[in-house]
């Protein structure tokens, strides 16, 4: 019987933990989350992937669709972690001090598939807005 041959395609293989956060028109809204230093959380995200030597990076988009749970962050499996078997994690309610500390942690420890979430942050755990797609 030959050997499993494993095949990984272009730049995805490489690619490391990404934190996307959403700051649509609910998550980072001082309107919708008073007193609540959105500015200061994607400092802190950014400013730590610039420091984690390409180990995790950070990405902002529009709205990601489940605004009754603002602020949401989607961390998203490196190449590694998904070939080990790790998918998009969502992740709601994401507004204090603590919740970005552990995603940082979390990322900088290679997300989803590597690494095993902090536990308190899995109480934050969403489902995304629509059903995943899966390959067949």
């Amino acid at each position: 019987m030959p050997a499993q041959r494993v095949v990984s395609i272009g730049a995805a293989a490489r690619r490391p933990c990404t934190l996307v956060v959403c700051r649509g028109c609910c998550c980072g809204d001082a309107r919708k989350h008073p007193g609540y230093d959105h500015a200061w959380q994607l400092e802190r995200l950014r400013a730590a992937a610039a420091a984690s030597a390409g180990r995790f990076e950070v990405r902002t988009t529009d709205c990601l669709g489940p605004c009754d749970q603002a602020n949401v962050i989607v961390v998203q499996p490196s190449g590694a972690g998904r070939r080990a078997g790790g998918r998009a994690t969502w992740i709601g309610f994401a507004m204090d001090d603590d919740c970005t500390e552990e995603i940082l942690t979390w990322a900088a420890a290679g997300g989803p598939g590597v690494a095993t979430p902090p536990a308190a942050l899995t109480l934050q755990f969403i489902s995304p807005p629509r059903p995943a797609r899966t390959r067949r």
